[in-house]
C-alpha cells in the first residue's frame, strides 16, 4: 500500500509542477464550453436544457481525456530509465501498475471537479446527493479509461506511438458518445458505432445524474439520448453504467497482466537522463 501511495504522490507532484499540462486540459475544456454554448443557445432544437446538457458533456470529456493521457507518465519513466530503477526495487509490478491507474484516476477527477466549479458559475445546479453521484461516476470513468490508457502505453512503449493511438481513440470516441452532439441527431448508420463506444454509456449516466432525469419515463430518456432503444431492447443509464464497470475490470486485469510480462530491458534510455 505504501508503494502505491508513493507512486500516487509522485505522479501528483509531477502533475502539479507541470503547469502546461495542468492548465492545458482546463483551458481546452473551457474553450469547448464557450464555443459550443453559442451553438446550443437555442432551446427550440435538441435537448430541453442545452447549456446544462453541454456542461455535463464537457465535464465527463475532461475526465475521459485526462485519465487516458495521464498514462504518458509511465512512458516518461520508461524513456528516462527511471522505470528500470523502480523494477529492481523489492516491489511487485502489479503495485506499480495499480499506482499509475490510481494516480490517473485521482488527477482526472480533480480536473473534472475544477470544471464542475466553473460550470456552477454558468448555471449548473447540484445538491449533495447528485454531487456525490457525479464523483462516483467520475471515479469509475477515471479508473476505466486510466486502465485502457495504461494498457495502450504498455503496448506502445514510446510517446509517439501512444499519441497516435490515443488520438485515434479520443476523436471518434468523443464525437460518437453524445457528449457534444446529441446521439438523437446522429444518422442511423452511425448508431452501431455509438452503441459499441464505452464513452456513450458513461456520458449517459453522467448526464442522467447532472440533469436530474430520475423522474422521466424511459421513452423520454430515450428521446433525450440518455437511454438507448437497441432493436427493441431498452438499455437504461444504469445498465450502461454496469457495462462500463465490466469494461473497466477487464482492462484493469489486461493492463496489469501486460505490465507484469512487459520487457523494459530493450527500451533505449534518453541521453539527457543518463547524466
Amino acid at each position: 500500500m505504501n508503494t502505491i501511495g508513493a507512486i500516487l504522490q509522485r505522479n501528483l507532484l509531477n502533475f502539479i509542477r507541470d503547469r502546461g499540462r495542468l492548465f492545458g486540459g482546463i483551458i481546452m475544456s473551457l474553450f469547448f464550453l464557450f464555443i459550443f454554448s453559442f451553438v446550443m443557445k437555442s432551446p427550440t432544437s435538441g435537448p430541453a436544457q442545452p447549456m446544462n446538457y453541454l456542461i455535463s458533456g464537457v465535464i465527463i470529456m475532461t475526465v475521459f481525456q485526462s485519465s487516458l493521457n495521464n498514462s504518458t507518465d509511465i512512458l516518461s519513466d520508461i524513456a528516462s530509465g527511471f522505470m528500470k530503477e523502480v523494477l529492481v526495487a523489492p516491489i511487485t509490478r502489479a503495485q506499480i501498475s495499480i499506482g499509475h491507474i490510481l494516480s490517473s484516476t485521482v488527477i482526472a477527477v480533480l480536473q473534472g471537479l475544477l470544471i464542475v466549479i466553473v460550470a456552477m458559475f454558468m448555471g449548473l445546479q447540484l445538491d449533495l446527493v447528485h454531487f456525490s453521484a457525479m464523483i462516483v461516476v467520475m471515479i469509475v470513468a477515471g479508473g476505466t479509461f486510466g486502465s485502457i490508457g495504461l494498457f495502450l502505453a504498455t503496448i506502445s512503449r514510446n510517446s509517439s506511438s501512444f499519441q497516435i493511438v490515443s488520438t485515434m481513440i479520443i476523436m471518434p470516441f468523443t464525437f460518437l458518445s453524445g457528449a457534444y452532439i446529441p446521439t438523437t441527431l446522429m444518422p442511423k448508420f452511425l448508431m452501431p458505432l455509438v452503441y459499441v463506444n464505452p464513452l456513450t454509456y458513461i456520458t449517459s449516466i453522467f448526464r442522467y445524474i447532472t440533469l436530474r432525469m430520475e423522474s422521466l419515463p424511459l421513452p423520454e430518456l430515450a428521446k433525450q439520448g440518455v437511454a438507448f432503444d437497441i432493436h427493441g431492447f431498452m438499455l437504461t443509464p444504469f445498465m450502461g453504467f454496469c457495462v462500463i464497470i465490466i469494461i473497466g475490470i477487464v482492462f484493469f486485469m489486461l493492463c496489469v497482466q501486460k505490465f507484469n510480462t512487459a520487457d523494459f530491458s530493450s527500451v533505449k534510455v534518453a541521453k539527457v537522463h543518463r547524466r
